[in-house]
């Protein structure tokens, strides 16, 4: 048995699909087929159930597709350690983020990263929670960042700072330079442009709204922070932003609310009990240093 044979099997349990699978391989499809039914051979077993328009793994084969996946993800994080590089002359990083601190937080940390260290390249996606804590366990990203409240097993989190969340207006809107706070009950007088319900924000004003038992007005969704303030920027619309953005738009006007919007914990997420790369390692410090300093 080879590594080979594993990734094979893992293909055409993926694709469901014979041909796809060798495409996506770069090997012929007779040259997978032999292969898979090599590492049959060796196990004395069927794993693919080949009866059907799709293939499928047997039960067998899928008891042994757990096991290889995890060691094939061992693995991989085996390769990391070794192509590490210690005084971070080169190297790679994969951090992931919620949309709405994508907007604020990870400009400041990849640039003092960068500036550090500019020889290891760093890929940032944008993503839900969920998916986040998904691909630290999967071993597909090496830092998270997102709120505090239950994780999945396996993730290691810690606190870096709390987040305010105010109303904003722009400078043409009717409550601008409203000196004292807006009760929450006059708010359904104005209309609202929110991000859409698959935000984790969207999730944290709602349940504020259904706390305080009143019903916005809601007139936009967006599905992008960048929108949002040029809703607000152009129009009479208002929306509900993190403080640390509207600080970073002078034309935005933020209002408070009474009863407050409740703040929340943004913290790093990492996979407990892993190797954690040197890059890794050195952003974790930056991203702890700059909470501090803040």
């Amino acid at each position: 048995m080879e590594l080979r044979h594993i990734r094979y099997l893992l293909a055409v349990a993926d694709h469901g699909n014979f041909t796809r699978a060798a495409e996506s391989l770069h090997v012929s499809q007779p040259t997978l087929s032999q292969q898979v039914r090599q590492l049959e051979r060796v196990l004395g077993v069927q794993l693919l159930d080949r009866s059907g328009r799709t293939v499928r793994l047997t039960e067998a084969g899928k008891a042994y597709a757990h096991h290889a996946r995890l060691a094939l993800r061992d693995l991989d994080a085996g390769e990391h350690a070794v192509q590490d590089v210690q005084d971070l002359s080169r190297g790679h990083l994969r951090v992931a983020m919620t949309p709405t601190l994508t907007a604020y937080l990870i400009g400041p940390l990849v640039h003092q990263f960068h500036a550090a260290h500019p020889g290891v390249t760093v890929t940032v996606v944008d993503t839900t929670q969920d998916r986040i804590e998904a691909d630290l366990v999967a071993d597909h990203i090496d830092l998270g960042f997102a709120f505090t409240g239950t994780h999945a097993a396996g993730i290691e989190h810690t606190a870096l700072f709390t987040e305010n969340l105010s109303l904003v207006v722009g400078s043409a809107h009717p409550l601008a330079g409203q000196p004292e706070p807006l009760p929450i009950r006059e708010l359904a007088r104005y209309p609202l442009a929110l991000l859409s319900r698959d935000f984790a924000t969207r999730t944290h004003i709602d349940r504020y709204f259904d706390r305080c038992d009143v019903a916005p007005s809601i007139r936009v969704e967006a599905n992008s922070i960048g929108a949002l303030v040029e809703f607000v920027r152009r129009g009479r619309l208002a929306t509900i932003l993190p403080d640390a953005i509207t600080r970073d738009h002078p034309d935005l006007l933020p209002i408070a609310l009474t009863p407050a919007l409740p703040t929340r914990t943004i913290e790093l997420l990492r996979r407990g009990s892993a190797y954690h790369s040197a890059a890794a390692r050195a952003f974790t410090a930056i991203a702890q240093a700059d909470a501090r300093s803040n």
